[in-house]
């Protein structure tokens, strides 16, 4: 039997999913994409046939991309890792070898040509000891401590120690 969302042959049993209204038979893989569709089969007792009882499960709840963004990646990132690689004298080579990666990567995101992903700019960041994030204004603000104000739980608790 093959996935009627990606075409794979399926191993096993299919999982049926209902999808944007529609109910498909799919592979393990594609079945994240969906609410997954349970179904029992019952004997009818006026007719004698089965009767479907289908039982929908909660979908995940997927996480947004845009909250785990902290900020926008500085224009001038290949000139900084640049930078901050020569003054620890490493050659591309030696950084690539330091970070496991590739060194056509590290070459590429050096000229500008590829801006690095999260968990290649964070190597970059903690090996060469640099920030690539520009962190906007309102950022800032929730980082600076605000104005410490008493609540009503504090007065009160303040007023029985004084007693």
């Amino acid at each position: 039997m093959q996935c009627e969302l990606c075409g794979a042959t399926i191993k096993g049993p299919p999982k049926t999913v209902r999808i944007e209204g529609a109910e498909l038979d799919v592979c393990g893989q594609c079945a994240k994409y969906g609410t997954e569709v349970l179904k029992q089969k019952k004997p009818d007792s006026r007719k004698g046939g089965p009767v479907v009882r289908t039982v929908t499960t909660p979908a995940r709840k997927t996480r947004d991309v845009l909250d785990l963004i902290e900020g926008e990646i500085v224009d001038d990132y290949g000139e900084r890792i640049r930078k901050a690689r020569m003054e620890r004298g490493l050659s591309q080579k030696d950084l690539a070898m330091e970070l496991k990666e590739k060194e056509l990567l590290i070459k590429k995101i050096e000229k500008g040509d590829l801006i690095p992903e999260d968990d290649v700019r964070i190597k970059l960041e903690r090996a060469l000891s640099i920030r690539l994030i520009d962190i906007s204004d309102e950022a800032e603000a929730k980082k600076t401590p605000g104005k410490v104000v008493p609540t009503l739980g504090d007065v009160i608790s303040i007023k029985k120690v004084h007693k």
